[in-house]
């Protein structure tokens, strides 16, 4: 798939199954990217979560944003537990509203955000959950111009998210963990990295 324009941002959703596939990104060593990179991954609501911690790599830090921090290039950000994360004019916003599809934070909320931001200039990633969480958010980025990826059925442990993600958005790319590495990797390095 051709872009007229690189991505200026990289926000990808999970829910069940999904950290295993973002663990694999991570070790492979494509990030940092040039760009920020935003994960929103659903958790348990009443258990104390290090999931920054377990992602984060002795020469690679994943950090949850506080609220009216700055993205910055190359950062790898979390979305904070039982917060919404929301991008705007180059700053994150946390917002305690109720919860949508049963989430808090919500990938919806976090795509939408970055897709009225960023246009056609965000790249949504959307992976492995048992829920239709970030479908709607796909449809705003791809409708803005930008591009989405949704992890192939077929590899994930749990299909329900990609499927409603790929019933909503046909245009959506579908490619599997490893796929969805080189497309990373292909795009950074041809477009952004030195």
């Amino acid at each position: 798939m051709s872009h007229p324009y690189p991505p200026q941002i990289v926000v990808i959703g999970g829910s069940a199954g999904s950290v295993r596939v973002v663990i694999g990104m991570l070790e492979t060593g494509i990030f940092p990217l040039s760009v920020p990179v935003i994960m929103v991954l659903h958790r348990p609501k009443n258990v104390v979560s290090e999931l920054d911690i377990v992602l984060s790599r002795p020469d690679l830090a994943v950090r949850e944003p506080v609220d009216k921090e700055p993205l910055l290039p190359g950062g790898l950000y979390l979305a904070p537990q039982n917060y919404h994360l929301l991008v705007d004019e180059g700053v994150f916003n946390l917002d305690t509203s109720e919860p949508v599809n049963f989430s808090r934070p919500a990938i919806d909320v976090t795509f939408e955000s970055v897709a009225d931001a960023y246009a056609g200039r965000a790249l949504g990633i959307l992976l492995s959950g048992a829920n239709q969480d970030g479908s709607w958010g796909l449809t705003r980025i791809i409708s803005r111009g930008g591009i989405g990826i949704v992890q192939r059925p077929d590899t994930a442990d749990y299909a329900d998210m990609p499927r409603s993600a790929l019933a909503t958005n046909p245009d959506a790319l579908a490619l599997s963990p490893l796929q969805i590495i080189d497309y990373l990797n292909n795009t950074f390095v041809v477009t952004n990295r030195p």
